[in-house]
């Protein structure tokens, strides 16, 4: 679908009856209801939400704060802590026994822990890095993999006001560097190695290297998990080992009361120019958020058992796992593991073995998972009791309808709604999305705002687009969890989400939408910059450019574009012009594989390019300007239909459209 055109065949899918009559929002009468209240009120509408779903140590009297806009500040006057609304709480509504957590490793080995124990730990964790010196407004860089150590590391931040900065596993020292350079983190939570997949992977060697490459100067500790055990090189002066650390600690910890402006986390992003964003969260408002879509999106209730695959690593992982789940009493699933080990059948059996009620995972998941049941009989969804399932969700990218129904029919057996959810790093938590209680549902479409989010489609001045039409989208009104700015780069916030183009009111999503012309609904037809989106994680097409640049024996010049991809989404192509004449054959495969491993090592694995062409040139214009949307087309195997009169070197297209 072009984003000129507007859907015109669907199935609809209604809430079932049941999902009706128990939601926590039940009906289209109380979707309606809420979007006026907030329409009508809009800062008492929110004001009513933090002071049901939050506990504050001072209550706030100021809420939404715009004297300094884009700068918003939402309960400004109010003080609180994540982490005591995450356990405290929950133990002082009789929840202590409650399972918190149920932690599944990757090789199948099961831990339960209750809110009163999980409480422990990080209290345990948090006075331990009190003891070295961690302070409230602290930064605190965590590189572990998914585990209780890391939802607790996080909670053990926030327990006393550090501010801390979750790095993916799966990212290279020099990303690590560049992060802990950035924060000006004075500690580095890690492990000595990772289970993933049936195979150790190093977490501490490469916390080692990042260290090594300097600029690192403020890490005056490294704490370290012992995972598996490894052999690995340890710096007495530096490194700890976790366990040793906690192991003389008190249990009891009192709360950082801390401004619900408070920076509760740093995580970083992916932009057009080559430097990471990091996005910079409160703890008040995005707090409420995590509860609130949590509560309404998935409906959780007090039985249920529910299940975000996402890894802390991502905001996903931040909202739906660290803080939304627990600040509302969940029970909640913790995987450290991946969909196809030991085989493609491991989501299925965890739902069957664990009762999962509610289960929220990546269109990348599942069309990798349905490839694999079509390969395989036995790892098919249909071998397995799905039966405890109510609702599924979809996060990461827009979710292709075939996917979408094959997921319906398959996983939810034809009867759970399926809450496909659109949101960013940047906006905390859900922003348009189904309610299961409330929407019909169209495959493909995130259908409409969550209540309170005044979101809409506009032209490149900023003037609502008719329905039917594709645009921009914008969201026109500040809300509690958005980003506060970019980390020691306010200019590069505003320019990059408040634009002048915009008035500098609205805030630009970065992606293209159209809204059905008779329903409303919305759906994302993909970034409007250059930012690529694979498997549901977002990349600077500029940061990948960068680091091929980098292989300076090799590559003159890099352009990267992306390509839809069944799979993940989108993939990744790069267009490579070497320091040596145009490889072909033979050696433009080994050369097309020594790039992809260079940048697994600069960046990480999941940024390495799909496909790698190499030619003689780039395609430009005569002012040196490289058509990237030439380029595009090339990736998806379109023909040329564009003007390419203004190109220096036409003929290169023809050399760019053969593959290795």
């Amino acid at each position: 679908m072009s984003s000129h055109d507007a859907p015109t065949e669907y199935s609809l899918y209604p809430p079932p009856a049941d999902a009706v009559a128990h939601a926590h929002v039940s009906g289209q009468a109380a979707y309606d209801a809420l979007c006026a209240e907030a329409e009508a009120d809009y800062a008492g509408y929110w004001a009513r939400l933090a002071r049901e779903l939050i506990s504050w140590k001072t209550p706030f009297t100021q809420v939404l704060d715009e004297s300094n806009a884009p700068f918003f500040k939402w309960f400004a006057d109010g003080t609180l802590n994540a982490s005591y609304n995450c356990l405290d709480r929950n133990i002082e509504r009789g929840l202590g026994d409650k399972t918190a957590i149920i932690f599944e490793a990757d090789g199948g080995e099961v831990r339960r822990v209750s809110y009163k124990e999980l409480l422990a730990i990080v209290n345990k964790m948090a006075n331990g890095l009190k003891s070295l010196g961690v302070q409230k407004g602290d930064r605190v860089i965590i590189y572990l993999s998914m585990g209780i150590e890391g939802v607790a590391a996080m909670q053990a931040c926030a327990r006393i006001g550090a501010t801390h900065s979750v790095v993916f596993g799966g990212f290279s020292a020099q990303s690590l560097r560049d992060r802990i350079e950035d924060t000006g983190a004075v500690a580095v939570i890690t492990a000595d190695q990772q289970q993933r997949g049936g195979k150790a992977l190093p977490l501490k060697t490469i916390v080692d290297e990042a260290i090594a490459l300097g600029g690192c100067g403020s890490v005056k500790h490294v704490l370290v998990h012992k995972r598996t055990g490894a052999d690995i090189p340890f710096d007495a002066s530096r490194d700890l080992w976790l366990a040793d650390l906690v192991a003389g600690q008190s249990e009891v910890c009192e709360p950082e009361w801390v401004e619900a402006e408070h920076p509760l986390f740093l995580l970083y992003t992916s932009g057009s120019t080559g430097k990471p964003k990091g996005v910079q969260h409160s703890t008040g408002g995005y707090l409420l958020h995590a509860a609130l879509t949590t509560k309404w999106t998935f409906d959780l209730k007090d039985d249920d058992v529910f299940w975000c695959t996402a890894d802390i690593g991502w905001v996903t992982g931040h909202t739906y796992i660290t803080y939304g789940p627990l600040a509302l009493g969940g029970t909640e699933i913790v995987f450290e593991g991946v969909p196809t080990f030991p085989d493609a059948g491991r989501f299925w059996k965890m739902i069957q073995d664990h009762k999962v009620s509610i289960f929220y995972t990546a269109p990348t998941a599942i069309r990798s998972l349905i490839k694999a049941a079509e390969a395989t009989e036995s790892v098919h969804p249909k071998n397995y009791d799905l039966s405890s399932l109510r609702i599924l969700g979809s996060v990461g990218e827009p979710i292709n309808p075939a996917a979408w129904e094959w997921y319906h029919k398959h996983v939810g057996g034809g009867r759970c709604p399926i809450v496909d959810t659109f949101w960013q790093t940047e906006t905390g938590g859900h922003m348009i999305t189904p309610l299961p209680g409330v929407t019909t549902l169209v495959p493909g479409s995130c259908t409409l705002p969550f209540p309170g989010i005044q979101a809409a489609v506009v032209d490149e001045t900023g003037k609502d687009v008719p329905w039917g039409q594709g645009g921009i989208l914008v969201v026109k009104k500040p809300w509690p969890s958005m980003i506060r700015t970019i980390w020691g780069d306010p200019e590069r916030f505003k320019k990059s989400y408040y634009p002048a183009d915009f008035h500098g009111k609205y805030y630009l999503a970065g992606d293209g939408a159209i809204r059905d012309p008779k329903t409303g609904y919305f759906t994302i037809t993909g970034r409007i910059d250059d930012v690529l989106n694979v498997s549901g994680h977002r990349m600077g097409t500029m940061e990948i450019e960068s680091a091929l640049v980098s292989h300076t024996e090799l590559v003159a010049e890099a352009a990267v574009v992306g390509r839809p991809d069944d799979t993940t989404g989108e993939a990744i192509c790069a267009f490579v012009v070497l320091k040596r004449p145009r490889p072909t054959g033979d050696e433009a495969k080994k050369l097309a594989a020594e790039l992809r491993n260079w940048v697994a090592k600069e960046i990480g694995p999941i940024a390495k390019p799909k496909d790698i062409r190499f030619g003689e040139n780039l395609p430009k214009t005569r002012s040196g300007k490289i058509m990237r949307r030439l380029l595009r087309s090339i990736a998806r195997g379109e023909a040329i239909t564009q003007d390419t009169s203004t190109l220096e070197n036409p003929a290169i297209l023809d050399q760019l459209s053969q593959t290795n």
